[in-house]
């Protein structure tokens, strides 16, 4: 695909500097055509025509994502960034590194706005090429700092897998940080994994060699397995036994009444109630009269 302005000015050169200015390269990254040569004004006043040149350059699939990123860039008002790119050797891929300005929240968290913008890319670059053209793109070296991370992480839970017997699960990712895990895992003896999931729900499951080994439950000290917690079969109260049963009428007399003595002395033989002294509760208080 090409991709060409072209400008207009007193001198070639200067027609030459507009044509490049308008496609956002570099005069040295452009070829060149001439269109019109620059015709003088006869007397200074009459006729004359300026100079015509078409600038263009031959886009391949790392050149159209570039382009299409630009765009985006510039709309979230990041106009001074620049976008490098890094082909590889085989031409099956390129890695775009953004810089400039203020892009490190191009980023988004654990790099979920970067890798939607790299797939957009991903699909510009191959819009109208036969084979697959595998497009990166970083910021500042996050994808290295992170794949250092991953590649820690894998290790981590590989070990973990191997001493537990158990599977451990990461959260969704993307294939490409699912291939560094998966590449990490493999480095430890005994240690396997594979993916789970489809789509954005895809995660990684890291677990050991020939399946997850059973491990029985722990009994605590001091208690028998298989039997309550409170011995006899007695329930643990709950809070909410009902009404309490009626205490002893001897609990409810006045207090008075249950500190009465009991060893007072009998009436005599022959004696009826009416005949009682009149004693007081506590004895015969002798009062001596007032002088």
């Amino acid at each position: 695909m090409r991709k060409e302005a072209i400008g207009t000015g007193d001198t070639v050169e200067e027609a030459r500097a507009k044509a490049c200015q308008e496609l956002g390269m570099d005069p040295d990254e452009a070829e060149f055509e001439i269109l019109q040569m620059p015709v003088r004004k006869t007397l200074g006043l009459f006729g004359g025509s300026p100079a015509k040149v078409r600038a263009y350059v031959e886009e391949g699939p790392a050149e159209k994502a570039a382009s299409y990123l630009g765009s985006i860039l510039k709309h979230l008002g990041l106009d001074d960034v620049q976008i490098d790119i890094q082909k590889e050797e085989n031409n099956s891929g390129a890695m775009l590194s953004i810089t400039g300005g203020d892009v490190g929240f191009v980023i988004g968290h654990r790099g979920e706005t970067l890798d939607a913008l790299q797939y957009l890319a991903g699909l510009v670059a191959n819009q109208s090429e036969d084979a697959y053209f595998r497009i990166t793109l970083d910021i500042g070296n996050y994808r290295e700092k992170r794949r250092e991370t991953l590649e820690a992480l894998g290790k981590k839970l590989a070990a973990k897998a191997v001493k537990t017997g158990r599977n451990n699960s990461l959260e969704p990712m993307n294939p490409y940080e699912r291939r560094i895990i998966h590449t990490a895992v493999q480095q430890i003896e005994g240690a396997t994994s594979w993916s789970e999931g489809k789509d954005q729900a895809c995660h990684v499951v890291v677990g050991p060699e020939g399946g997850e080994k059973y491990q029985p439950r722990r009994q605590q000290s001091g208690r028998p397995s298989g039997k309550r917690p409170y011995g006899g079969g007695h329930r643990p109260y709950s809070g909410n036994r009902g009404p309490r049963p009626q205490q002893k009428n001897n609990a409810r007399r006045p207090y008075e009444e249950q500190k009465r003595p009991q060893t007072q002395a009998s009436p005599a033989a022959g004696a009826t109630a009416e005949s009682k002294p009149d004693v007081p509760l506590y004895g015969r208080i002798n009062r001596t009269p007032q002088q």
